[in-house]
C-alpha cells in the first residue's frame, strides 16, 4: 500500500531538485513513547541508501522523510523501521477511529490489570505495616508473600510490557532511553523480591517490595495514559484536519446515477453529491441552487456561510444543508485544504530549539542516572543490604527525565492547536520564541491594513443631478467591467435597489480608459478618467489626492466618484492593542506618500514609510534590526516575500500569495489584523508556560534525587513523583488551550 502511487499522493510530495526526483513524506510512527524512541527511528533510516533526511517529532510521533524514489521504496524504509520494533503508517490511517480505539483500549487494559493487582497486593502487604514483628505466624506471612508474587506476575509480564520492549529496542541499538532505568528498576525489584520469597534466609534478605512494584507500574501507566490523551488533544487540530475529508463520496455517472467511490479515484471535472454533514472532497463550484457551508476550521469564521450556484467551496468545509451537487475543480495537494494541512504538518514535525536542548541534556542525564543508581546501591549495601536495592530502584525511577523532554513541545503544540482552531496556522514552532520577544510590528498597507479592493468614499455631481441618479447610471455602466474601480461603484450602488436602473445600449469598455454607452435618447455617456471623458474643468478635478473616476455626457461633466482603500474593521483596534502591549508599529508601503500617510493616520501607527520598492522594504527592515529592534512583519503580497523572510518573525494573511505564505511563520486564514495581537499574546503565554515547565522539571529533580539517595523515598513514591511531574507539565501546557478566544470581540483592547 505504501508503494501504491495513488495512495502515496496522500502523504508524499514529489519535486525535481537539480534534475533529481526527490520525495518528501510525512508519516506516523506507532509504538513511540519518548524522545529516545525518535532517535532510534531516525538512526534506523538516516544511513539507508536513498534516504536524504529523516526527522521524528517525539511529541506528535510524526516522521518527515526526504528520500530518492530511484534508489529505494517506501515499503523497504517502513520495513527497516519495523525491524526496530516500530511501525510506519500514513497519518489518515494512523489517526483513524479504529486505530485510536485499539491504542486506547490496550492502554486501559494494562492500566486496569496494574491497578487491580496493586490493590490486591496492598491488601496482602497491609498486615506487615500495622503489626509488630512476630505477630503474624511465619506460615501465614509466607502465604501472603506467595499471593503477592502471583499477583505481581501479570503486572510485570503484561502491564509492564511497553517499558521492557522500549528498553530492549534501545539497548539493541546501543542506546539508553527513558524506559531503560524504569525497566531495570521493575526487573531488579521483582527479581530481588522473588529471591526473598523463594529463599527468605538467602543473601537477598527477607524484604519484599511487591507493593511498591505494582503501585509504581500503576502510577506510571496512569501517567502514560493521561499523556496519551493529552497528546491527542495537543495535536487535535491537525488530527481533525487530517480526518476531515470523507473516505468515499457519491460520483455522478454519465447516465445520472450515483456510485460510491473513493475520493482518491476522483478526477477534475467530476460531479459529486455531498450529503448533509459531510465534508466536501475537493475545491469546486456549487451546482445546486445554494449550499450552507461551515468553514470554521479552515478560516476561523464560526458562522455558517451561504454559497450560491456557481460559487466556490473548499475541501474540508462541511455541508450543513441538504444534498449538494459539486463540480470538482481541484483535488489532493492542489486544494486549499491540503495547503493548510501541509503548513501544519511542518509545524508539528519541527523540534523547537528549547526542545532540542532538553533532548541533548536528557541523553547524558540518563547515563548519569544509571551511574548514580549503581553508586547508591553500592553505598547502601555497605550500610544495610536489605535497603540497598530499594534505594537504587528509587533513584532509577525518580530521575527519569520525562518531564524535561515534554516541557517545551507540549506547551508549543498546545498553543499551535488552539490557534489552528481559531484559524491561525503556525508554520514553525520556534516562531513562538521569536514572537514573544518582539518590540515592533511592521505592516504592509494594501491587503493588510486595508482591503484589497476600493470603496466609494464621496460623490460630487453637477447642479440638478442627485448623487443616487449619478451612482445608478455609473453602476449600470460598471456592471460590465471587472476593473477594481467598476466593482467599487457597482458595490456602492447595491443599496439602491428601490430605484430603477437606467437602460443603456452599446455598452463597451475601452481598455485602460473606461466605459461608454448610449442612453435611450441617443446621448453618449462615459465613465473613466477625466481625459477619457473629455474633461479639464475645475469640477472634474479632485480636491484630494484620492483615486477618482469621472462621469460625463454630451453636456460635459456629470459626476466625480472619489474612491479610497477600505480599512479593515479591526485595523485601528489592533494597532491600539499593540501600543498598549508596549509594541511600536510601522507602516511600510510601496504606495505614494499621501495614500500611505492617510492610512497610517487612520489606524494610528507610530511611523510611516511610503514609496518603498521590494528592495527598499528589505533595506528598511534590515536597518531597523540593526538598531536592535526585534520585529514582526505582516504582509500579503508577492513583493513582501523578502521582508517576511528577513523579519524576526512574520505573518501572512490567508489570501496571501503562496510565496508570501511560504516565507511566513504564521498564516492568518480569516485575514483579521487583530489575530496578530492574539497570536502575540499567545506566544508570550507559551514562553511563560515553557519556562515554568522547565523550572518545575529542574526543581523536581533537585528535590527528589537527594531524597532518593538518602533513602527517604520508597520506589512507589518515586513512581508517583515521576508520573506526577509529567502530568503537571502537560496539565500546565493544556492551560494554553483556553487562552485563545473564539470571537474577534474577545481580543479587543482591555479584554483579559
Amino acid at each position: 500500500m505504501l508503494d501504491d502511487p495513488v495512495e502515496q499522493r496522500e502523504f508524499t510530495e514529489f519535486s525535481d531538485v537539480d534534475g533529481r526526483n526527490t520525495a518528501e513524506s510525512v508519516l506516523m510512527v506507532q509504538g513511540m513513547y519518548c524522545a529516545a524512541c525518535a532517535d532510534t527511528v531516525e538512526t534506523a533510516l538516516q544511513h539507508l541508501p536513498g534516504v536524504e533526511r529523516a526527522h521524528v517529532h517525539a511529541a506528535t510521533r510524526r516522521l518527515t522523510l526526504r528520500w530518492d524514489p530511484e534508489k529505494t521504496t517506501m515499503s523497504s524504509l517502513a520495513r527497516a523501521v519495523g525491524d526496530t520494533g516500530y511501525r510506519l503508517l500514513p497519518m489518515q490511517q494512523a489517526l483513524s477511529i479504529s486505530e485510536r480505539l485499539r491504542e486506547t483500549r490496550q492502554a486501559l487494559w494494562r492500566l486496569f490489570v496494574a491497578g487491580f493487582c496493586a490493590m490486591q497486593v496492598m491488601m496482602y502487604a497491609w498486615p506487615a505495616y500495622v503489626t509488630e514483628p512476630g505477630e503474624i505466624p511465619a506460615d501465614i506471612d509466607q502465604l501472603l508473600r506467595w499471593a503477592s508474587w502471583v499477583l505481581s506476575l501479570p503486572v510485570v509480564f503484561f502491564a509492564s510490557g511497553p517499558f521492557f520492549s522500549s528498553a530492549w529496542r534501545d539497548l539493541k541499538h546501543g542506546r539508553i532511553g527513558m524506559d531503560t532505568p524504569v525497566s531495570i528498576g521493575i526487573l531488579v525489584t521483582f527479581l530481588a523480591s522473588s529471591a526473598a520469597t523463594f529463599d527468605p534466609t538467602g543473601p537477598w534478605g527477607y524484604e519484599v517490595w511487591y507493593d511498591s512494584l505494582t503501585m509504581f507500574v500503576f502510577f506510571l501507566l496512569g501517567g502514560r495514559y493521561l499523556e496519551l490523551k493529552a497528546r491527542d488533544r495537543t495535536a487535535g487540530a491537525l488530527d481533525s484536519l487530517m480526518n476531515r475529508l470523507p473516505e468515499v463520496c457519491d460520483l455522478q455517472k454519465s447516465d445520472g446515477r450515483f456510485e460510491s467511490v473513493s475520493i482518491r479515484r476522483l478526477a477534475l471535472g467530476d460531479v459529486v453529491r455531498v450529503q448533509a454533514g459531510q465534508a466536501f472532497p475537493g475545491d469546486g463550484a456549487v451546482l445546486s441552487e445554494s449550499a450552507t457551508v461551515d468553514e470554521a476550521l479552515l478560516t476561523g469564521e464560526s458562522r455558517p456561510v451561504t454559497r450560491h450556484q456557481g460559487e466556490g467551496v473548499v475541501a474540508g468545509s462541511f455541508n450543513l444543508g441538504g444534498p449538494v451537487l459539486l463540480r470538482v475543480d481541484k483535488l489532493g495537494r492542489d486544494t486549499r485544504f491540503a495547503q493548510i494541512v501541509s503548513l501544519m504538518e511542518k509545524a508539528s514535525t519541527e523540534k523547537p530549539r528549547l526542545a532540542i536542548l532538553a533532548d541533548r541534556i536528557a541523553a547524558p542525564f540518563l547515563v548519569a542516572v544509571l551511574v548514580a543508581a549503581a553508586f547508591a546501591g553500592w553505598y547502601w549495601w555497605q550500610i544495610d543490604h536489605s535497603k540497598a536495592l530499594a534505594v537504587a530502584v528509587a533513584v532509577l525511577i525518580v530521575t527519569c527525565p520525562c518531564a524535561l523532554s515534554l516541557a517545551t513541545p507540549a506547551a508549543m503544540l498546545t498553543s499551535a492547536g488552539a490557534l489552528a482552531r481559531r484559524g491561525i496556522l503556525v508554520r514553525r514552532l520556534q516562531a513562538f520564541e521569536s514572537l514573544a520577544n518582539i518590540n515592533a510590528v511592521v505592516f504592509d498597507k494594501t491587503g493588510t491594513l486595508t482591503h484589497d479592493r476600493l470603496l466609494l468614499a464621496h460623490v460630487r455631481t453637477r447642479a440638478g443631478v442627485s448623487q443616487d441618479e449619478a451612482l445608478l447610471l455609473a453602476a449600470a455602466m460598471a456592471a460590465g467591467s471587472l476593473h477594481p474601480v467598476s466593482r467599487a461603484i457597482a458595490l456602492a450602488a447595491g443599496g439602491l435597489e428601490n430605484l430603477q436602473t437606467p437602460a443603456l445600449t452599446d455598452l463597451a469598455e475601452v481598455a485602460g480608459q473606461g466605459m461608454q454607452a448610449l442612453r435611450p435618447n441617443g446621448t453618449r455617456v462615459r465613465l473613466g478618467s477625466s481625459a477619457f471623458c473629455g474633461l479639464d474643468g475645475a469640477d472634474a478635478r479632485d480636491v484630494s489626492d484620492a483615486p477618482r473616476v469621472c462621469l460625463s455626457d454630451e453636456q460635459g461633466w456629470l459626476a466625480t466618484f472619489e474612491l479610497q482603500e477600505g480599512l479593515r474593521d479591526d485595523a485601528q483596534a489592533a494597532v491600539s492593542a499593540l501600543r498598549a502591549m508596549g509594541v511600536r508599529t510601522w507602516l511600510l508601503s510601496g504606495d505614494r506618500e499621501a495614500a500611505a500617510q492617510q492610512v497610517g493616520q487612520a489606524v494610528g501607527v507610530d511611523h510611516v514609510i511610503a514609496g518603498a520598492s521590494p528592495e527598499q522594504k528589505l533595506a528598511e527592515v534590515t536597518a531597523l534590526q540593526a538598531q536592535g529592534i526585534q520585529l514582526a512583519m505582516v504582509g500579503d503580497g508577492l513583493n513582501d516575500g523578502p521582508v517576511l523572510a528577513r523579519a524576526n518573525t512574520s505573518f501572512a494573511l490567508g489570501h496571501a500569495a503562496p510565496l508570501a505564505q511560504a516565507q511566513s511563520d504564521y498564516v492568518i486564514q480569516g485575514g483579521q489584523v487583530m489575530d496578530v495581537v492574539l497570536t502575540l499574546k499567545q506566544a508570550r503565554s507559551t514562553l511563560r508556560i515553557v519556562r515554568e515547565n522547565l523550572m518545575w522539571a529542574a526543581l523536581y529533580n533537585l528535590v527528589c534525587v537527594p531524597l532518593a539517595l538518602l533513602g527517604f523515598m520508597p520506589p512507589w513514591l518515586a513512581g508517583l513523583g515521576m508520573a506526577g511531574s509529567s502530568l503537571l507539565v502537560i496539565g500546565n501546557a493544556l492551560r494554553l488551550a483556553s487562552k485563545v478566544p473564539s470571537r474577534l470581540s474577545d481580543t479587543a483592547p482591555g479584554s483579559p
